[in-house]
């Protein structure tokens, strides 16, 4: 049995290696749910149409919200007339920055987003105002009647026009923002200069170590900015009072927003309701509010009465983006290859709002020593405000940008050595068990071993030669991508409860949105309750009724959420043997659950649902437990404690290129994750394989692009994401399962490291193909034929 069909089974035990694969406890391998290919727990109302996502959801009377966007990148609202819309039949309210002061602006660690712009526009797009009318038609007729005046100011769109001397300040007055506690080597600043809302830095060893590189190299790369693509835009149904707020809305964190609403509309938050239906998708967009503070203004605005505020896909892509990026990397080597000091400069494109950019600043500083051991690190992150659509989390948060320049640059250097890119990475990779940086937790994957892992899958140790006759080239190409998952200082929350009749109720806040969260969930307590599946049940998410949770985000939900669910059901199990032992008469410890029959020591079955009924009549009861689970804090860990798990993928890519044109084919393209230990087999394989494609349209296609402030492509039509067509034909995905995960069973969270390594890996392919070095992204025909002239290729 190979090292990876072992990882696959789980039967790995090599003192060598230090290691031994978690194996789950006390259920028999016949019976095992977890781990398997299960049907979702959702698919049947999914394909057949019954699913219920936010834009299905109406109220009786509900109204329906427009909103009117600005059509500058930068201008001073002279004035606002809405009378002559207010006089349209079927409106009921307008909310204009006259019916918006005393709201708070908003975003996650630096609050400067109004509901509504109140003195100034910032870029093609902001909200200016709002309607809320008997149907949608009569609210876009009544936007016509808005008269707006502008007083044009200039604009600035992107890093190194914003931070150039006498640049227009977006932000003239400071807004309110918080850091918060760093441990060792991490230190953040707000608002350092003008246009830089954020300054997040991370530096550890000494400084010294630059005398000691044989060569040093810098380099410049750039990341394109993507939107997020859900297919359910942001919506919102909202009745509100100036006393409450109830709101249906499509969110990954119903707790963080409803604290965020608390502060937009001065409330205490247990006047504050979130409910949360099935997600259409969501990929980091859905943190945040997006539809909610317009709705819930414009349902107090017509004396609580429903309002529903459903943007666009056109609306979307005016609402958040992924962030483009300017990276500077300067590294140091010794002329074998080896590592020595790296340091960084990062600029995130924030857009015109802080929005969710100051985390993923974090993250990308914290992220650019990539999976390598390097001497000294001094990383510096800003986030750069600019006159275009705000940028927030999405799926890699920092860690993709971080990824594409490690990457890239380590390609370079192999290059410039004269050294093969996967010895160089081999050499310099940390080892398993290694502290990631001083003071954090381990790197808990070996990571030579899933980079072998992909390359065998694609052939990459048996490649020829670059062919450098005729027009089409090949070349394959290795990445890998590191990011510390599970978020920071996470804590989550579970209840389980059983009936009577051994009915089993899950109540958590983990968001269903296509990642198959809730199914792996009920599966988890399935197995340790020993019953089938069909008999748990997801309690739908209700922020008055279902315990805390941070939101459903850095692939937290297996590692994080289910250590609370697994806890949750683990204490309800206890509970109920340590019953049933004293109604039995058998000690509890050495007893067993059997789908609602409980076994004693002497193997004899009973059944639990008459002695219930007995003991408290005809009501019967209901078991129920809850679970917590939370990393400890500890200041030697620079990001406030340690990373619960590293999120890692490897990607292998075999390209076709075409030298006369620049077209680029993928031919192979092999992904792998580390699951640590499955609990749901096809939920693994979607989010990995889910991920690479994401990271083959940041690779090759997708780019949202400006041109005087104004986004040319944002609509779906015109926004370019790859098609079946553009599948690799030989497209695979790997498994593992190294089980040394710090989730259920030594589960790891999985979703997001599937994309970080996809297009540097492509990158490099290219390279291999062609001699042509990529340092830009979206690798389109026309950069890649830009490159090619550049390297020399023949004319």
């Amino acid at each position: 049995m190979t090292a990876v069909e072992s990882f696959q089974h789980g039967v790995v035990n090599d003192p060598d290696r230090g290691y031994v694969i978690h194996e789950l406890p006390t259920v028999d391998p016949d019976r095992r749910i977890t781990g398997r290919d299960k049907p979702r727990a959702d698919a049947g109302a999914k394909v057949t149409g019954r699913a219920i996502y936010g834009t299905d959801l109406a109220r009786a009377g509900m109204l329906h919200a427009k909103v009117l966007r600005s059509p500058h990148a930068h201008a001073r609202i002279v004035s606002i007339d809405a009378a002559a819309a207010r006089r349209v039949p079927g409106v009921k309210a307008v909310l204009t920055r006259a019916e918006a002061v005393g709201l708070q602006p908003y975003g996650t660690m630096v609050k400067d987003q109004p509901t509504v712009a109140m003195d100034t526009v910032r870029y093609v797009g902001d909200i200016v105002a709002a309607v809320a009318a008997v149907d949608e038609r009569t609210a876009l007729e009544a936007l016509d009647f808005i008269d707006v005046q502008y007083e044009i100011l200039p604009a600035v769109f992107d890093v190194d026009d914003a931070l150039a001397e006498g640049a227009p300040v977006i932000h003239p007055e400071p807004p309110l923002g918080v850091v918060p506690g760093y441990g060792d080597g991490a230190s953040a600043v707000l608002r350092p200069r003008d246009n830089v809302p954020y300054e997040f830095r991370y530096r550890t060893g000494d400084p010294a170590a630059w005398q000691r590189c044989d060569h040093i190299f810098t380099d410049t790369f750039y990341f394109s900015r993507m939107n997020h693509m859900h297919l359910e835009p942001f919506v919102t149904v909202a009745e509100a009072s100036d006393d409450e707020i109830e709101v249906w809305t499509s969110t990954q964190s119903p707790f963080n927003l409803r604290k965020e609403l608390s502060r937009i509309f001065s409330l205490p938050e247990n006047r504050i309701r979130v409910h949360v239906p099935l997600l259409g998708g969501g990929f980091g967009a859905k943190n945040g509010p997006k539809a909610d503070p317009v709705a819930i203004r414009l349902s107090q605005l017509c004396g609580g009465r429903p309002v529903r505020f459903a943007m666009t896909t056109e609306e979307v892509f005016l609402t958040v983006s992924q962030h483009a990026a300017k990276l500077v990397v300067r590294s140091g080597v010794t002329s074998d290859g080896t590592f020595v000091a790296r340091e960084s400069l990062v600029l995130l494109n924030g857009g015109a709002y802080a929005e969710h950019s100051p985390p993923v600043a974090e993250k990308a500083g914290y992220r650019m020593p990539g999976a390598y051991r390097w001497d000294h690190i001094d990383s510096v992150c800003q986030v750069v405000t600019t006159n275009t659509v705000p940028a927030g989390a999405m799926r890699g948060f920092g860690g993709t940008q971080a990824t594409w320049a490690s990457e890239r640059q380590v390609d370079l250097i192999a290059e410039r050595l004269g050294l093969d890119p996967y010895a160089l990475r081999v050499r310099n990779f940390k080892a398993l068990g290694e502290e990631f940086v001083p003071g954090e937790s381990g790197i808990d994957s070996d990571l030579d071993e899933g980079l072998r892992v992909v390359a065998d899958a694609i052939g990459y140790h048996q490649r020829s030669p670059a062919d450098s006759t005729g027009p089409l080239r090949r070349g394959m190409g290795v990445a890998v991508g590191v990011k510390d998952g599970g978020g920071i200082n996470k804590p989550a929350m579970a209840r389980v409860k059983v009936t009577s009749k051994g009915d089993v109720i899950l109540n958590c806040a983990l968001t269903e949105m296509g990642q198959g969260g809730h199914s792996a969930m009920c599966q988890l307590v399935a197995d340790i309750l020993h019953t089938r599946t069909e008999r748990v049940t997801y309690a739908r998410i209700d922020t008055d009724n279902t315990p805390f949770d941070q939101g459903t985000n850095a692939s937290s939900g297996v590692a994080v959420m289910g250590q609370a669910v697994r806890n949750a059901a683990e204490t309800l199990r206890r509970q109920v043997l340590e019953w049933s032992g004293d109604q039995f008469g058998f000690d509890p410890a050495r007893a067993e659950l059997d789908d609602w029959t409980v076994r004693g020591d002497g193997g004899d079955p009973h059944p639990l649902f008459p002695r219930i009924m007995e003991i408290f009549g005809n009501t019967g009861f209901e078991f129920s437990a809850d679970g917590f689970y939370k990393a400890r804090n500890d200041h030697r860990a620079p990001l406030e404690a340690p990373c619960v798990f590293w999120e890692i993928g490897w990607a292998a890519a075999e390209v076709e290129v075409d030298v006369e044109t620049g077209c680029v084919k993928v031919l192979q393209l092999a992904v792998s994750g580390d699951a640590g230990k499955v609990i749901s087999k096809i939920g693994c394989r979607g989010q990995d394989e889910g991920a690479a494609i994401f990271g083959l349209a940041q690779a090759l296609f997708e780019e949202m692009r400006y041109e005087d402030g104004e986004l040319l492509n944002a609509e779906a039509l015109l926004y370019r994401v790859p098609l079946a067509e553009d599948i690799p034909e030989r497209f695979t995905s790997i498994t593992q399962e190294q089980g040394h995960g710090a989730g259920p069973f030594g589960a790891k969270g999985m979703g997001e490291g599937g994309m970080l390594p996809v297009a540097p890996a492509i990158a490099q392919a290219i390279a291999d193909a062609t001699g042509a070095q990529l340092t830009e992204l979206p690798m389109t025909p026309e950069r890649v034929y830009r490159a090619i002239r550049r390297s020399g290729e023949p004319q």
